[in-house]
């Protein structure tokens, strides 16, 4: 077994993926100083960076069923964070937008953001911190590709 491979740098991989989603907030149930959950969290960031976006492309940038999405969203348009408007090419199509308060939002969650990553750079040193953009990059590109190839999902695993 490759070096990359053995039990012991899985093991130590995952411990720090583990670590990672604690220190990132993830399991708490408000994210980034909001009074949001994580995966409405996400759904500011992921429109604010697009502009614009169906509820049906959130579900599957987020990996998140339709149903829990469409909740989410009730609960966001209810909050007043996000816009929802209906297509001129097809009524059925709702694209979704961020508001004026879902903006701010955005804006203190990206601010929290890169406090908390430059923190942490900080703390790393330069040397250290140097790859860790496109080392991070590759792993969740080949975590996706994992996910994406194997549409089986975790019974494969044994995970359910």
């Amino acid at each position: 077994m490759a070096a990359s491979n053995d039990e012991s740098h899985i093991a130590r991989i995952r411990d720090a993926s583990r670590r990672l989603v604690r220190e990132l907030g993830f399991l708490r149930p408000t994210l980034a100083a909001t009074d949001l959950p994580p995966s409405a969290v996400h759904a500011l960031v992921e429109i604010g960076a697009r502009g614009s976006m169906t509820a049906s492309d959130l579900s599957a940038v987020l990996i998140l069923e339709k149903s829990t999405v469409s909740r989410m969203v009730r609960k966001l348009v209810k909050a007043g964070e996000l816009a929802e408007e209906i297509s001129n090419d097809d009524a059925r199509v709702k694209p979704l937008s961020l508001t004026p308060q879902g903006v701010s939002t955005l804006q203190r969650v990206d601010a929290f953001a890169r406090h908390q990553v430059m923190e942490a750079l900080t703390r790393m040193g330069v040397e250290a911190g140097r790859n860790l953009p496109e080392s991070l990059d590759s792993y969740a590109c080949a975590l996706q590709a994992s996910r994406t190839e194997n549409k089986s999902g975790d019974k494969e695993y044994g995970v359910e």
